[in-house]
């Protein structure tokens, strides 16, 4: 499984295509979600992928701080398939990633209710009672190096 990271200016249009259908299979249509998934956060984001022959199998978003919190921040996690360990390796992989790129010492993510446990494996926080955004159950969460 080969690993990229790249900014959204470096990303070819396949790649970002690719992403994008794959957000919006999972955000919008499986979890039956409508909601705005491609933003402005998109062109400040680091865009992080586990991709085989098969195309992305695990993806996420990382954001820098000041975009959506006053952290840096990871979102719009994915793995493809599941309960394999690809939800654990592209989150690890963006906490690598946060700290070589921004310098991070904190990570603040809203999570959802169901994936609580994988982030708190992987030391995240839970900082906030449940909410509902979009419909779907979250818990803001941080992590502190």
């Amino acid at each position: 499984m080969e690993l990229s990271i790249k900014h959204f200016s470096e990303l070819s249009r396949d790649e970002l295509y690719e992403i994008y259908r794959l957000r919006v299979a999972v955000f919008v249509v499986e979890q039956q979600c409508v909601y705005q998934d491609i933003d402005e956060a998109d062109r400040s984001a680091y865009h992080i992928f586990l991709k085989d022959e098969e195309g992305i199998q695990a993806y996420l978003r990382l954001l820098p701080a000041g975009t959506t919190f006053d952290a840096v921040s990871l979102g719009r996690v994915i793995a493809v398939k599941r309960h394999c360990g690809l939800g654990t390796r592209i989150v690890e992989e963006g906490i690598k990633a946060a700290g070589q790129i921004f310098g991070a010492k904190e990570i603040k993510i809203e999570a959802q209710v169901y994936a609580k446990e994988l982030y708190e494996k992987l030391g995240f926080v839970q900082t906030s009672e449940e909410f509902m955004e979009d419909g779907i159950p979250h818990v803001a969460m941080v992590w502190r190096s």
